[in-house]
């Protein structure tokens, strides 16, 4: 019996941290960062502040759940974009990037999180700065699982695997904070450099 009210109470608590977040979320699309209130959070819900604060500490903690539980859905996206691509890499990595770079442009939430970053939202910006080690860690591990099942073959151990991949998700997220070029140059580009340390033939530039 215990179990089980422990279990019923774990459901209502996900289910509510849930809307709290789905406020959030429409409240940072609808108004930017600035705008984004715990109070007017709770109010879409139904709760109160105090039990916003209880749930996530402050709003730069509601801010780094937004950011997880998008950068989850996401990831989901660029596993289904390289499962896509099982027989050549290079193509794979490049459909993955520019998924990436634009599903950012685009996506309402994302891109209301990079907008705010790149407008100097410093609450917002170790997201993907200092404080981006979940996101990078669940991203790594996407392309290291791709390159591990469809690719073995290649001559890289354990570790050099693990660094060849991490090194990919820090260049692509570079550019996610801070674009310079169209998303499908930058695909081709990072898609070349990984040609030359996974040694596979170069795609054309």
């Amino acid at each position: 019996m215990a179990a089980a009210r422990s279990t019923f109470r774990e459901s209502v608590r996900s289910l509510l941290r849930e809307q709290l977040l789905d406020a959030a979320s429409e409240s940072l699309m609808a108004g930017g960062w600035h705008q984004l209130k715990m109070a007017d959070v709770a109010r879409v819900v139904g709760v109160s502040r105090q039990t916003v604060y209880n749930e996530f500490g402050n709003k730069t903690s509601l801010g780094e759940a937004l950011a997880m539980r998008e950068a989850d859905r996401f990831l989901d996206g660029v596993a289904t974009t390289l499962d896509e691509h099982p027989d050549d890499l290079l193509d794979a990595i490049t459909a993955a990037v520019e998924y990436t770079l634009t599903e950012a442009e685009v996506n309402p939430l994302l891109k209301a999180i990079l907008t705010a970053t790149r407008g100097g939202a410093t609450e917002l910006l170790p997201f993907v700065t200092t404080r981006s080690g979940p996101i990078l860690a669940a991203a790594t591990r996407v392309l290291l699982t791709y390159l591990n099942d469809h690719w073995p073959e290649i001559e890289l151990d354990e570790a050099e695997r693990a660094l060849v991949v991490e090194s990919i998700v820090r260049l692509v997220v570079s550019h996610l904070v801070m674009p310079l070029a169209p998303a499908a140059d930058v695909a081709r580009q990072i898609s070349w450099l990984a040609s030359r340390i996974l040694r596979q033939p170069s795609p054309e530039r």
